[in-house]
């Protein structure tokens, strides 16, 4: 029911578009989810997060997420957790604490993003948590568009899963009929 609504909401929104896009991946896939939108309305935010929320039962001391497209969904996220909240962003592109941020040995951090594809993002910043010596206790997200593929080796938690395909460029039916392309995400190919 809640998954219902929320997709819903989400088409309603423009959050959920079609087309031909280029995912950050740099798979394509006919689908987009434009995480971006659901932090345009913070009532619509919070009720997200909150909903997302709602069935986990975690000792968390910190929410980390990576850059661009997790910081709106990780700041939500510590605010209704009472928790720090920290980002992870690229330098020299490689996934980095910046800022001043850093976490401590021991710390229970819970990664945040608001969509996984192929979940790399969200590997690179569980690399930074175990290299500090601290322990992710699981992984949160608005969107799951993986198809269960996503395997970070701690539970992973989603307010929707979407089946959208993703292709590699070289088998896109899309490229194969010439539709125009859109690279919408926040990193560049």
């Amino acid at each position: 029911m809640i998954q219902e609504r929320f997709l819903e909401e989400f088409a309603k929104r423009g959050i959920l578009q079609s087309g031909h896009f280029r995912l950050t991946s740099g798979k394509h896939s006919n689908g987009y989810m434009q995480c971006a939108g659901v932090f345009q309305d913070t009532t619509f935010a919070a009720q997200c997060v909150e909903a997302l929320l709602e069935d986990l039962d975690l000792d968390v001391d910190v929410v980390l997420s990576p850059a661009v497209g997790g910081v709106l969904m990780g700041y939500e996220t510590a605010r209704q957790l009472g928790v720090v909240n920290l980002f992870a962003e690229r330098e020299q592109g490689v996934m980095s604490l910046r800022r001043g941020f850093h976490l401590n040995p021991g710390q229970k951090v819970l990664v945040v993003e608001d969509v996984v594809t192929t979940g790399g993002s969200v590997q690179e910043v569980l690399e930074l948590v175990k290299a500090a010596g601290a322990q992710a206790v699981a992984v949160a997200v608005l969107v799951d568009r993986s198809g269960g593929r996503a395997d970070f080796g701690v539970p992973l938690y989603s307010l929707l899963q979407v089946s959208l395909p993703a292709y590699d460029p070289d088998g896109c039916p899309m490229c194969a009929a010439a539709e125009p392309i859109t690279k919408p995400g926040s990193r560049d190919l």
